[in-house]
C-alpha cells in the first residue's frame, strides 16, 4: 500500500518543499562516494552512542539509496505542499527540521548504545505525515495496492492510510531488536508524534474543529480529478 499522490494539491508555490527536493537530492549525489567511509558517518549521520548534537541536522539529508531517496522525496511532494501553504514557508521549514530532530532523538531514546548510523528524511517527512493528519484527516490519497502481479489505484482518507503507516511503524518498532540494522522505526514514530504536536498551535490558529468544519477536513483547494487519458487512435474493428 504506497500512496502516490492526494486530491487536493496547493495552488501557491511551495518553495519550501521544492528547496529540500532540490537539497537532499544535490546532496545525495555529493555525498554517495563517501557513504561507506567510517569518518564521514560519524561527522554527518547519527549515532546514538555518540549523540554529536549537529548531526541530528545533518543527518537528514543524506540517503542510503534511490529507492530511500525516491520514497522520501515522494511523501514529501505528496504531503508537504498543502502543509507549507497553511504554515507559511519560513514556519514550515521550521517545522520540517524540528520534526528531524525529534525524530533522531526518538531513536536515540530507543537505543542509546547503538553505533549503527541513521541517515535519512524520513523523520522529518513522518512530521510533515502527522501535521497532515491532523489539519486534513479527509483529504483522498490515492494508495496504489500491490498483490502479487495485481496493481489498483484507490483513493483512501488520509486518516486511514496515516493512521495504519503510523501502527505499522510502532509495531514494527517494537518487534525489532534494539541492535539490529536498518529501518529506523522509532525516528519514524517520534518524528510523527512531534508532527502531531508542532501543528496543534496552527490548528488552533486556524479556528480548531470551525477549520474542520468549515473545510470538512479538506485542504481548501479544489479536487483534482484523475483519470487515464484516452488514446487518439481508434480501435481497429475485426475483420472477416
Amino acid at each position: 500500500m504506497f500512496p502516490i499522490r492526494d486530491h487536493n494539491p496547493s495552488r501557491r508555490t511551495p518553495f519550501v518543499v521544492y528547496a529540500l527536493l532540490v537539497a537532499n537530492v544535490v546532496l545525495y549525489f555529493a555525498s554517495v562516494p563517501y557513504l561507506n567511509d567510517p569518518p564521514f558517518l560519524m561527522d554527518w549521520a547519527v549515532i546514538p552512542a555518540l549523540s554529536y548534537p549537529q548531526t541530528y541536522l545533518t543527518s537528514q539529508f543524506l540517503h542510503g539509496g534511490l529507492l530511500h531517496l525516491g520514497g522520501n522525496m515522494l511523501f514529501l511532494w505528496i504531503f508537504g505542499d498543502n502543509l507549507e501553504d497553511r504554515m507559511g514557508h519560513l514556519q514550515f521549514l521550521g517545522f520540517y527540521l524540528a520534526c528531524g530532530v525529534a525524530a533522531g532523538l526518538g531513536q536515540t531514546l530507543a537505543d542509546p548504545s547503538s553505533i549503527v548510523p541513521m541517515i535519512g528524511a524520513s523523520g522529518a517527512i513522518a512530521g510533515v505525515m502527522g501535521g497532515y493528519l491532523l489539519l486534513f484527516p479527509r483529504a483522498r490519497v490515492d494508495v496504489l495496492l500491490v498483490f502479487i502481479i495485481l496493481f489498483k489505484i484507490v483513493p483512501i482518507p488520509a486518516w486511514i492510510v496515516l493512521g495504519v503507516w503510523f501502527a505499522i511503524q510502532v509495531v514494527s518498532g517494537a518487534a525489532m531488536p534494539a541492535d539490529m540494522g536498518g529501518v529506523a522505526y522509532w525516528a519514524h514514530a517520534g518524528g510523527f508524534i512531534a508532527g502531531l504536536a508542532l501543528t496543534v498551535p496552527v490548528f488552533l490558529r486556524l479556528g480548531g474543529r470551525v477549520f474542520w468544519n468549515r473545510h470538512h477536513g479538506l485542504p481548501p483547494y479544489p479536487e483534482a480529478h484523475y483519470q487515464w487519458r484516452r488514446s487518439p487512435v481508434p480501435r481497429a474493428g475485426h475483420r472477416r
